[in-house]
């Protein structure tokens, strides 16, 4: 069932294209369906396609984009003066003066448009489906479409309204659109699976708990999006508390003692991913989460020299010392979270040699001299046993022999902060094992939900209701107790909110959290490296002028957000 349901995946995401229109007008495909096709192969052709885009959603260059590098926690320069110019959109992201012409905020509109036009077409479809999963699968595909308008809420502070595929949508925004997508998520939340019934990147009934749980934290941002201050109510606050602990007293999700792990190639049946998009590498892997942030002589694989990373988006000092201010004068790698060395050369200068079975990457912030397989004429050298050599690294992809891959703690936009080997890096997600390019067949699936972020998100309900310290502390250890395959994080004694704040910086850095977070803690307007902005009304993205144009024959439909 789970692979002919990945196959349909990707056949069906060459189906129902659209050109993500506003209106979000659909081609209803003929429902009298494929008289050779079994009523469930039918259905799961139709619930398919709901699916199909979230590898392309959670891609480096578009809702990761929008979430991390317009952030404290990201940073992508003009790396050398050549690469990664890109007409200045990753500046003007992170300096929070993004256009709506921005390639990246059309991209992921689209996306997230078309996803919402599949899930309708699934809902109106199913209906009429004489078949077993028909029902649930109609709940999934509702839920989905929930999802997809928490997105658009979140980015853009609209949602779409819409149930017969041949009428135009309505827009709506603030409580109408929390009270909606809210309606949306409770009307499926009895109708979906449990997470063991079903294969690894559906929603189930825990998902939508933990979406939930998101949307209610949210809330009072999405109601009054530029107040100087938020109001969290009392009630919104006990949904939280209510939801999170469904998830958690269920009992089928386990926090993970293996921090990376959450984020490895084998991690499909990872007991504390909620939701997750599932990733498969002969499928719809794109890996782009791993090679991102890696030197472009940096080659993770001994099997395929041509796959290694790109000088991508760098964490800011400013994340960096958020850490060092943590640990004081211990190295923040005391924090399982921070850092995984792999390659023993780091603790052992004599271990050069290394056999293409045992060679791994370290995961994690990468500080300083990187070391790595050596290439030379695009073959890797080897030692005189046969076994691959290890040794410094050097940007000589760059045709720059004599800088050495050394990664360093500033990096900025300037001329000598955005050379190659500027800005500290981050391996979170394992480098795929089958990449032959660097940029396809990913297999780790990416993060959505975690119980890490239910037992989170009840803290900080806990503090924003009643300022419950004690019990928000005891969520917080819960979680650093939890990372115990090396050493655990050491306890912490408080909790404030800003300290939870700094929590989840530490415990979800990387996964697009980021920018959602800094709204909510009013931290968005602040000050980092190159980013001096504090227009509020960049809380959220302007909506791409190609999606205003293709609105622009019904007056007043669609409406730049304020700002733009």
């Amino acid at each position: 069932m789970k692979h002919k349901f990945s196959v349909l995946l990707v056949l069906s995401s060459l189906l129902l294209v659209s050109n993500a229109c506003t209106d979000l007008n659909e081609n209803v495909l003929d429902e009298s369906f494929n008289p050779t096709l079994t009523p469930q192969e039918t259905a799961d052709g139709l619930i398919a396609p709901v699916y199909a885009l979230l590898p392309e959603i959670y891609k480096h260059t578009n809702y990761f984009a929008l979430q991390e590098i317009s952030t404290d926690e990201a940073i992508l320069p003009y790396r050398g003066g050549t690469d990664w110019g890109d007409n200045g959109i990753y500046l003007n992201l992170h300096a929070h003066t993004t256009t709506s012409t921005d390639p990246n905020v059309r991209t992921t509109w689209d996306n997230l448009a078309t996803s919402i036009s599949r899930s309708i077409v699934a809902i109106n479809s199913l209906a009429t489906l004489n078949s077993a999963n028909a029902n649930m699968y109609k709940a999934e595909a509702r839920g989905m479409r929930a999802f997809y308008n928490l997105l658009m809420l979140d980015l853009f502070g609209i949602a779409f309204v819409k149930d017969d595929p041949r009428e135009y949508s309505k827009i709506i925004r603030g409580d109408e659109a929390v009270k909606y997508i809210e309606s949306e998520f409770l009307a499926v939340e009895n109708a979906l699976p449990a997470k063991a019934n079903v294969a690894a990147g559906r929603l189930t009934q825990g998902a939508v708990w933990g979406l939930l749980a998101k949307l209610y934290l949210n809330a009072a941002v999405y109601r009054n999006r530029y107040a100087d201050q938020f109001t969290f109510t009392a009630e919104d606050m006990d949904k939280v508390i209510s939801y999170t602990d469904k998830v958690i007293a269920s009992g089928q999700y386990q926090l993970s003692n293996d921090y990376f792990g959450i984020f490895g190639n084998n991690n499909h049946n990872n007991p504390e991913l909620i939701f997750a998009v599932d990733q498969r590498p002969e499928l719809n892997g794109h890996n782009r989460l791993a090679y991102f942030s890696l030197s472009g002589d940096q080659f993770p694989l001994a099997a395929y020299p041509s796959a290694n990373g790109t000088d991508g988006p760098a964490i800011t000092p400013d994340f960096y010392r958020i850490w060092t201010q943590a640990y004081g004068n211990e190295d923040p790698k005391r924090d399982p979270r921070f850092y995984q060395e792999n390659m023993k050369i780091y603790s052992n200068a004599a271990d050069t040699c290394v056999s293409a079975a045992d060679y791994k990457i370290n995961r994690g912030i990468l500080r300083g001299q990187q070391y790595g397989l050596l290439r030379v004429n695009g073959v890797f050298l080897k030692c005189a046993n046969g076994q691959f050599k290890v040794g410094k690294l050097y940007n000589s992809s760059r045709n720059r022999s004599d800088l050495p891959v050394n990664f360093t703690e500033q990096i900025d936009f300037t001329t000598a902060g955005s050379n190659y080997s500027t800005g500290y890096r981050v391996e979170k997600y394992e480098f795929s094992s089958s990449s032959n390019t660097g940029r396809n067949r990913g297999e780790a699936d990416i993060s959505i939900i975690r119980l890490a972020d239910i037992y989170l998100m009840r803290a900080e309900a806990k503090l924003r209701k009643s300022n419950d310290a004690a019990a928000a502390l005891a969520d917080v250890n819960t979680v650093r107790a939890a990372r115990s395959l090396t050493q655990a994080p050491p306890a912490l004694t408080a909790m404030n909110l800003d300290l939870l704040f700094r929590e989840r910086g530490f415990e979800f850095y990387w996964e697009m959290l980021r920018r959602t977070d800094m709204i909510r803690f009013n931290k968005y307007e602040g000050t980092w490296t190159e980013k001096t902005n504090t227009d509020k009304r960049k809380r959220i993205f302007p909506i791409p002028q190609t999606a205003i144009d293709g609105a622009s024959n019904r007056a007043g439909y669609l409406m730049q957000n304020e700002g733009y």
